[in-house]
């Protein structure tokens, strides 16, 4: 838990209070996990709302989505990142093809020419 004796949290700047959301998430593996298995980005706001309930910072949705890192986190959730936060398998991993178009062309290509990448 976040502990700043005398000081009134909630009048600390929206980016401050953020660090100390992302800082009391570090090691934090059952919040950590939950955020994993969300399936979006809004899942993902209610239980960082959660957190910064219990820690008292006073953060709105607003505030969250609109302040690094945590904006960011929603939007590679939202937009379907690449790798998955926690113990996900990468993104990439799960498409059935094991190449994209783009590779099938030019992989033939370059062996025709015996043109090495």
């Amino acid at each position: 838990m976040l502990h700043l004796v005398g000081m009134d949290v909630k009048k600390l700047p929206v980016n401050k209070r953020v660090k100390l959301l992302v800082d009391a998430l570090d090691g934090a593996e059952k919040t950590n996990e939950t955020l994993s298995s969300c399936e979006t980005g809004e899942e993902m706001l209610d239980v960082l709302l959660e957190v910064s309930l219990n820690l008292r910072l006073g953060l709105t949705r607003d505030d969250l989505m609109r302040t690094p890192p945590i904006r960011d986190w929603i939007w590679w959730k939202n937009k379907q990142a690449l790798v998955m936060l926690g113990e996900g398998t990468l993104r990439h991993q799960q498409d059935v093809s094991t190449r994209t178009r783009w590779d099938s062309w030019t992989i033939s290509f370059f062996q025709f020419f015996r043109i090495k990448r």
